[in-house]
């Protein structure tokens, strides 16, 4: 069977470490917006500077560009697990218009903590790897090397405190009530981890 799967929740929770798993157990194809607006930042396209500009003062894309973006991607698709879609009122009422969900997974973290987890955390710069260590609680055995691939690794320009703070505030304005709206729905599960 397949599932149409939401994981939602403040920056720092773990929601793309969550969704990959998720994704390998039931075999759903695993869309992550983040993954996407990078790639086509490292790219360098009129997308991507467009989406830098925002990512780096800690913004949320606008509406428009992200649902584009997500509905593109699911079309046609049986199964799925969201990372970063929705994010916004807007954008709920944009994907139930295209398609059904069967679950809404929110993950929750206080915010103390997801500014540690940002700040210290490094990707590995290859893509088909994309290995996430923490400085702090999961070091690599070389520094900045990928203990997989053996590729140095980079920190996200947006995971510094001034701009995870405003990340934060973004979630707490935009996204924190798509709990209200799920759970309304029954198709709310809570996850939350131990700080």
């Amino acid at each position: 069977m397949s599932y149409k799967l939401i994981l939602f929740g403040p920056p720092g929770a773990g929601k793309g470490t969550q969704a990959a798993l998720i994704s390998k157990e039931y075999g759903l194809r695993h869309i992550s917006t983040g993954d996407i607006f990078r790639k086509h930042m490292k790219d360098q396209t009129d997308l991507g500077k467009e989406i830098l500009d925002y990512m780096n003062k800690g913004l949320l894309v606008p509406d428009e560009l992200t649902i584009k973006i997500a509905l593109n991607e699911i079309k046609d698709l049986n199964g799925f697990i969201l990372d970063g879609f929705p994010r916004t009122i807007e954008q709920v009422k944009a994907l139930e218009q295209n398609s059904s969900v069967d679950a809404a997974f929110y993950i929750g973290v206080s915010e103390d903590t997801a500014i540690k987890r940002l700040c210290g955390r490094k990707t590995c710069s290859n893509k088909t790897c994309n290995e996430v260590y923490h400085m702090v609680d999961r070091k690599p055995k070389l520094e900045n090397i990928c203990d997989k691939c053996n590729s140095s690794l980079y920190q996200r320009s947006d995971d510094n405190e001034e701009t995870v703070k405003t990340r934060l505030k973004e979630y707490n304005t935009k996204t924190a009530p798509l709990l209200n709206h799920y759970m309304h729905k029954n198709k709310l599960l809570m996850i939350m981890k131990k700080q």
